[in-house]
């Protein structure tokens, strides 16, 4: 379903191999939360998604383990920017801002980090229309 959803998009979506159920424990059980249902379904169809520039439209699971991880845990940032504990990173604009869903609450919203000014701002109502508004240049930052 996601790929279908993604390729009938404009501009051109680069997808990868399906990721495994054992990656998507790991990733969950490192981060201390399951990842939301749609995110999970979506990283099942394809470990992560690129556009045409090689940016990450959805990282794989073993970079949203990883870039959760540091930004959680790293104690510099921790000084500069408030908590990144209700924030799931999934996603970068390719200029250092990063798209973000709240897996702890039953919310399905996506926000954008700005990483300049530590804003935290709703740009979709879901996973499927972040994609379409980011493909078609809806969201602008």
């Amino acid at each position: 379903m996601w790929t279908e959803v993604v390729a009938a998009l404009p501009g051109t979506a680069v997808f990868r191999p399906p990721v495994s159920e054992a990656s998507l424990i790991h990733c969950a059980t490192t981060l201390g939360h399951p990842l939301p249902a749609d995110l999970a379904a979506l990283l099942r169809e394809s470990n992560g998604i690129e556009d045409e520039y090689g940016d990450g439209l959805i990282w794989s699971a073993e970079r949203i383990t990883s870039e959760n991880r540091t930004l959680r845990e790293d104690a510099g940032l921790t000084k500069l920017y408030m908590p990144f504990d209700p924030l799931l990173f999934f996603a970068d604009a390719g200029n250092g801002d990063l798209f973000a869903l709240l897996p702890r609450i039953d919310r399905p919203d996506v926000f954008v980090w700005n990483h300049e000014d530590d804003s935290r701002t709703w740009v979709a109502p879901s996973l499927a229309k972040y994609l379409e508004w980011w493909l078609t240049g809806h969201i602008k930052l």
